[in-house]
């Protein structure tokens, strides 16, 4: 059976005769029951009835020429060919040389089928139309645009605005270093031969689909990054910061469900609940207005001027009782009369007051943007917390245990001391979570 398969007389364009190895001329033989890749034969060897491995010489086969019209009853798919070869060869508007070239038209049978076939017909523009418009889509989904009035910055690797860029280089609108940046080296030892078996055929396209699926992650996560402008993570905190602590807790909680969302469509969350925030906050106050007594606003900022007042002079009257906590230490009892002096003036207060008699814990350690913050669970971070301990330290430690209580069948105290050199209270708190959790048990 014949079939319109090959627009190409160049023999450079096909695989050659899997009989004979010579370069395969028009009309030639394709096996339509072997491959892919295609198993092609010249009409020797497909005469002499030539087999080889899975191919018999009674499969079904097609004829591939090109010696068929197209576009003109007079013009066959190769001279087609070949006039676009010219064209692209000689450059538009030389149709003299275009004739020249091909050798079977004359230069204004040539002209007259290029505009008329490729110039002019509307199917043929509204298709270039199209690989246009896919193009600059394909182009947009995968490139970072940067947009600014004057030069884009340039910064240096590694330096201070690259991390805070995170890497991201505005003048070729991409990243330093890809995400999954060596994803491309699994493909370096793959070649595609005629003698892999089926099994080992099938091993490969899977290696090259699991690499197509990296691709997507990569461009899904670039996605990510210019939807939502997180290129300069320090900008994007800041803006974080002008909602009321509150919104800001949910701010951070809600923030793994904004490339579900949507930039817009998160934003407009965060605003409403900043609203509701502020709205709650509203009701409260004139709650207790409605409980006080009050019922016009005049009164309300009387009642607020009085109510400072009060927590002022209880501030005062309460000030007896911390000189108490003090009264035996003579050096944090100076040190307390320097800060409240400090507060009277309107001056912030130096330093903390200490006393021997009593011990002020530290405050519980911020783990925002620390490495290794989001591998921990909700209980680990509260334990780095409290602890204060940085997550990428608690990692190690709890990896040391871990592996020593696999090791041993079981971890006492002593033995966790010795693996871990720092405070023996913190390894003592680290060592009770661990066996609370049950990642480690006692010996």
């Amino acid at each position: 059976m014949e079939r319109l398969a090959s627009f190409s007389n160049d023999p450079f364009d096909k695989p050659p005769c899997r009989g004979c190895s010579s370069y395969l001329m028009e009309p030639y033989i394709k096996c339509a029951e072997c491959g892919p890749p295609p198993f092609l034969l010249c009409l020797q060897c497909f005469t002499r009835g030539f087999e080889y491995k899975k191919h018999q010489s009674d499969h079904t086969y097609e004829i591939m020429t090109s010696d068929f019209p197209v576009l003109d009853p007079s013009w066959t798919a190769q001279e087609e060919m070949a006039l676009l070869e010219a064209v692209m060869d000689c450059g538009f508007g030389n149709w003299q040389d275009v004739a020249n070239q091909m050798c079977t038209k004359a230069k204004e049978e040539c002209e007259k089928h290029y505009m008329k076939h490729f110039i002019n017909n509307p199917l043929f523009a509204s298709t270039l139309l199209n690989l246009k418009q896919a193009e600059e889509a394909q182009n947009a989904d995968t490139a970072i645009p940067f947009h600014p009035a004057d030069d884009p910055p340039r910064p240096t690797f590694d330096s201070l605005l690259s991390r805070d860029m995170a890497g991201y280089m505005p003048a070729r609108a991409d990243f330093i270093e890809e995400f999954d940046n060596y994803a491309e080296w699994d493909l370096r030892d793959i070649d595609f031969v005629e003698d892999d078996s089926d099994i080992l055929h099938a091993l490969k396209i899977a290696v090259v689909d699991i690499y197509h699926s990296r691709l997507k992650e990569r461009q899904r996560r670039k996605k990510i990054i210019r939807d939502h402008g997180l290129i300069n993570l320090r900008k994007f905190q800041i803006l974080e910061r002008r909602y009321p602590k509150e919104v800001q807790d949910l701010y951070e909680t809600m923030r793994r469900f904004a490339r579900i969302l949507g930039p817009v469509e998160h934003d407009k969350f965060i605003e409403s609940h900043a609203l509701e925030f502020e709205l709650r906050r509203e009701i409260k106050r004139l709650q207790e207005y409605r409980t006080a007594g009050i019922t016009n606003f005049c009164s309300a900022r009387t009642y607020d001027h009085l109510k400072k007042t009060r927590e002022e002079e209880r501030l005062k009257r309460t000030m007896l009782s911390e000189v108490l906590q003090y009264i035996q230490d003579s050096s944090a009892c100076q040190q307390w009369l320097s800060r409240q002096a400090d507060i009277d003036s309107g001056l912030s207060p130096t330093m903390p007051v200490a006393s021997n008699s009593g011990r002020r814990s530290a405050p519980p350690l911020n783990l925002t943007g620390l490495p290794g913050t989001e591998k921990l669970n909700e209980k680990e971070k509260e334990l780095c917390q409290m602890v204060r301990l940085v997550p990428g330290a608690y990692l190690e430690y709890k990896a040391a245990l871990v592996n020593e209580c696999n090791k041993q069948g079981g971890l006492r105290l002593a033995q966790a001391r010795a693996l871990i050199k720092i405070d023996v209270n913190k390894t003592r708190k680290i060592y009770d979570f661990l066996i609370r959790e049950g990642y480690i048990t006692k010996a």
